[in-house]
């Protein structure tokens, strides 16, 4: 049986290594800095207020095999919130079970619930399954606007 549920701090350990897993497979695991105590202190540890939420699949009890982190921006031009889709993964043996899925429309509740007027994410440009997994699921990709970035110095990271 399935199931998906918010993460907690116990999930921490488990939730950084399909974190690392997801930095492996997109290719930024040389720059992966995330902790256990971080998890805890941005959130899972009941801190006020949370910088994200995360969600973990499960299936028959075992530990998580996939999970989904969000973030909120607390307003736009609507005065209603976006949340943002930071990360879903699932790891390769739990892919098509159903995982994905179960994830994403618990993020769509939870967006719901928050009273957001839209969910965003970002997908790797080749990543075709992604893409056709979240067009089967409603989403569309954004072609009005470019995403810009430009890094900041550590030393002016929180």
């Amino acid at each position: 049986m399935l199931a998906v549920r918010p993460a907690v701090a116990a999930d921490a350990p488990r939730l950084l290594q399909l974190m690392r897993q997801l930095a492996v497979f997109e290719g930024y695991d040389a720059q992966f800095r995330v902790t256990e105590h971080d998890l805890l202190r941005l959130g899972l540890a009941n801190t006020i207020p949370a910088r994200f939420a995360a969600f973990v699949a499960q299936q028959d009890g075992a530990p998580a095999c996939g999970y989904a982190v969000t973030y909120e921006i607390p307003f736009t031009y609507d005065l209603r919130p976006t949340l943002v889709l930071k990360e879903l993964y699932v790891e390769e043996a739990a892919r098509g079970c159903g995982a994905g899925e179960a994830l994403m429309r618990r993020v769509f509740a939870h967006a719901g619930d928050r009273g957001a007027a839209r969910l965003q994410w970002d997908v790797l440009p080749g990543n075709e399954a992604a893409k056709r997994f979240y067009r089967r699921l409603g989403g569309s990709p954004v072609t009005d606007w470019e995403r810009w970035h430009r890094d900041i110095a550590p030393e002016h990271s929180p």
